[in-house]
């Protein structure tokens, strides 16, 4: 296969669902695709979010494969007993390609509007014939490759600028016959494989209704506007990409009917009855870049296409098949069994413009940083669950991180984000409400009920947190904290109203606290560091999760330099490493003392008056045993 190069120069490979034996069209108008945002609308966009960098996309990956492979394990569990009867009476008998190797071969290739194609005496509709080509040779063509190439500019029926289809339908014959049926003497069913698929892809585009809510206006385009009165929040345009490879797998395997593993299953087409199946025709535009393709309108008068043929491996055959494999997960939704196109865009160019080397660390420690996660979040379960004492811990962090989940939950759903990103943050809130259970006494006061029907709420301080002067540094050190925040929310607040665009005041409020968050939010960290300059204590910190996202937030800025990415994003992984290092800096200098509390609610000097209890206890035991020994003997003599 050919090198990808740009858009224009060379075929980036990809491969399309098969269903039943025909290539589904990979672009069905009702398939859940979505547009990249045109370059006029972004500025109606909230605050957008960081864009996900190649690492990030990669350890995504990693985590969704791992999910669908353990549903589809259990899936596609078979019966623990085989039916001895249907084994009996239908033995799977192996069977062979009907095309021998180096097998003579024809090829045809059609562009029409029509699904069934029929109409093989329009020459107008002929857009390449090759003849002479070998089943399996690899080393013919330009580039000795085995590969070749054709280029023309086709001219788009008015349908099509319509939002009409186009197809394209390939034919393989042996040498000398013909695809039309119609052709007794040319036209032979054994020697002929065909294969179509929809060359057009249908995207929805979404317009965001967005607006200065002062003023009313909005910098969107007029005609973007009266697009989105007439068509809706969304619209299904048809998008073009100019290039396309049609591989034929070189292989032949004796694939017994029924016993092809998934997915190659979808792709193995056998002959009715002969039993034999027929060579695998593979429409591959794995390659293809979202961002290649272009909208299909009334200006557009041409359309360039660039269509090559090539051979392909089995063992790559199948990377591919397998890359594509979506509809056994239509049942669980889309967003949960794959990632977006711009996903697997950023994959894309990472594995084409991406050193190996670098590539190789990326995934490792990728799998790395998945690990330390699960860790973190392990460890900041255990800590809460098994703390006695509120000694040295600031409770009003914890309740400002609800708030902060909250917030960043409200927005996503206001936003459209993925459900698999939905799930998580939704996860971590309900983490964020049971520490509340933790650091708080929260009981339902049956006495005093609401409307005498539901009993209320009440939540109050532990004990150890009021008894102790943690609470006095806590209150002190949010005091400090508000003469700073709220300028700064109030500043922020104004400059998004004045100068941003939102849907509505919903998501003003939702998109300035978010943004607000996400520019300041490593402030709500520092009411821990007041606590321990005061207490001149680190010991009642969870360490070990303190330590795993520390790691975590090394690895973010390893990659913030080695790979691009907005300088904010650098700057934010800079200022959690400048905290954390401040919480190592307190942990140098506040020494081991006896005296303080640990995280499980007890101090060095307790452990010491245990100890000591324990060894007077054994003592005691032993000086009365041998004090009672000697006066035993004198009574015996």
């Amino acid at each position: 296969m050919a090198v990808p190069e740009s858009e224009s120069s060379q075929q980036r490979p990809s491969s399309p669902v098969v269903s039943n034996g025909q290539v589904s069209h990979n672009g069905a108008a009702g398939a859940d695709q979505t547009i990249q945002t045109a370059p006029d609308q972004q500025q109606q966009q909230p605050p957008p979010q960081q864009p996900p960098n190649a690492w990030q996309v990669i350890k995504g990956i990693l985590f969704r494969i791992f999910i669908i492979w353990a549903i589809s394990s259990w899936f596609r569990r078979g019966p623990t007993t085989p039916d001895q009867s249907s084994t009996a009476t239908a033995p799977r008998v192996p069977s062979r390609n009907l095309f021998p190797k180096d097998t003579l071969m024809d090829l045809y290739i059609y562009i029409s509007e029509d699904e069934l194609f029929t109409d093989f005496n329009n020459t107008d509709l002929l857009f390449w014939s090759q003849t002479d080509l070998v089943y399996g040779d690899w080393t013919s063509g330009e580039n000795a490759d085995g590969c070749y190439e054709h280029y023309d500019e086709l001219s788009i029926p008015e349908s099509v600028q319509h939002n009409g289809s186009l197809y394209i339908h390939v034919y393989f014959t042996k040498s000398g016959f013909h695809p039309d049926p119609k052709r007794k003497n040319q036209y032979r069913r054994l020697a002929t494989v065909h294969m179509s698929r929809m060359l057009n892809k249908y995207k929805r585009r979404r317009f965001l209704k967005t607006k200065n809510l002062l003023t009313g206006e909005t910098e969107a385009d007029p005609e973007m506007i009266k697009r989105a009165e007439e068509n809706g929040p969304v619209e299904v345009i048809s998008h073009w990409h100019p290039n396309l490879t049609i591989n034929i797998v070189d292989d032949h395997t004796p694939w017994a009917k029924g016993a092809v593993p998934p997915p190659l299953d979808q792709y193995v087409k056998f002959d009715a009855v002969s039993g034999d199946y027929y060579p695998i025709v593979y429409f591959n535009d794995y390659w293809n870049l979202q961002k290649d393709y272009i909208p299909i309108n009334e200006t557009l008068e041409k359309l360039p296409f660039r269509i090559s043929f090539c051979p392909l491996s089995l063992w790559r055959w199948q990377l591919y098949a397998a890359q594509n494999t979506k509809s056994p997960w239509n049942f669980l939704g889309e967003d949960l069994y794959e990632q977006s196109d711009e996903d697997q865009d950023s994959v894309k160019v990472a594995l084409l413009e991406t050193n190996p080397y670098l590539l190789g660390l990326t995934i490792v420690v990728s799998i790395v940083h998945s690990i330390f996660e699960f860790l973190a979040f392990k460890n900041d379960i255990q800590f809460w669950n098994s703390r006695q004492s509120l000694e040295g811990l600031s409770v009003r962090s914890v309740f400002f991180g609800v708030f902060q989940s909250l917030v960043v939950l409200l927005y996503i759903l206001d936003n459209e984000t993925n459900f698999v990103v939905q799930i998580s943050v939704f996860i971590g809130l309900l983490i964020d409400f049971w520490k509340i259970t933790k650091v708080m006494d929260v009981k339902l006061d049956k006495e005093n009920k609401i409307a005498g029907i539901f009993p209320r709420l009440s939540i109050k301080d532990k004990s150890t947190y009021v008894q102790s002067s943690t609470k006095i540094y806590d209150d002190m050190a949010f005091r400090y904290l508000s003469w700073l925040l709220y300028p700064l929310l109030g500043c922020y607040a104004v400059y998004s109203l004045l100068y941003m665009e939102h849907k509505g005041w919903y998501s003003w409020v939702l998109g300035m606290l978010y943004g607000f968050l996400l520019t300041f939010g490593f402030i709500t960290m520092t009411p821990q560091l007041f606590i321990n300059y005061k207490l001149k204590s680190v010991a009642h910190l969870p360490w070990r999760m303190l330590t795993y996202k520390a790691l975590n937030t090394f690895i973010d800025d390893l990659f913030a330099f080695v790979i691009k990415m907005p300088m904010m994003y650098r700057i934010g992984c800079l200022r959690d490493d400048v905290v954390f290092f401040i919480y190592l800096y307190q942990r140098w200098i506040y020494r081991v003392d006896p005296n303080r509390i640990n995280e499980f609610g007890t101090s060095g000097v307790d452990q010491m008056k245990q100890t000591t209890e324990q060894n007077a206890i054994t003592d005691g035991k032993v000086t009365t045993a041998d004090t009672e020994k000697p006066q035993a003997e004198k009574k015996n003599d």
